[in-house]
């Protein structure tokens, strides 16, 4: 299980994967849970810690995993709303390592990521 301290940091990398999906679909109920963001991003946790200076291979996965299964909008939207429950209790440093992760995954985000982000905006 998580620890509730450390759920903020994970959000805060949940607002790079959501930032990240564009694909379109149909279905309108969101698929995507809060368990779902966390347990794909967890493997981050600790480069937004700041432990170390490389992104762990398994956080690049996850990150991935939640792209491919955010379909819609909604999910999307969804998982946004998520990062926003908990994101301000992350520190702006830990904002700072989180927003590094796409580049570092190779994964493109097209806003920059922040603890204030507008889920209605993400389509």
């Amino acid at each position: 299980m998580l620890n509730k301290q450390l759920l903020p940091l994970l959000l805060v990398c949940l607002a790079v994967a959501t930032a990240t999906i564009t694909a379109a679909s149909t279905v309108e109920d969101a698929t995507v849970t809060c368990n779902t963001v966390y347990s794909n991003l967890e493997p981050c946790l600790g480069f937004v810690l700041g432990g170390g200076g490389s992104v762990p291979s398994e956080c690049c996965s996850g990150l991935k995993s939640l792209l491919s299964a955010a379909h819609t909008t909604t999910d999307r939207q969804s998982a946004c709303k998520c990062v926003k429950s908990v994101a301000s209790s992350a520190t702006g440093e830990q904002i700072s390592r989180a927003a590094k992760i796409p580049g570092l995954c190779k994964a493109n985000v097209p806003f920059k990521i922040s603890a204030d982000v507008d889920c209605s905006k993400i389509k």
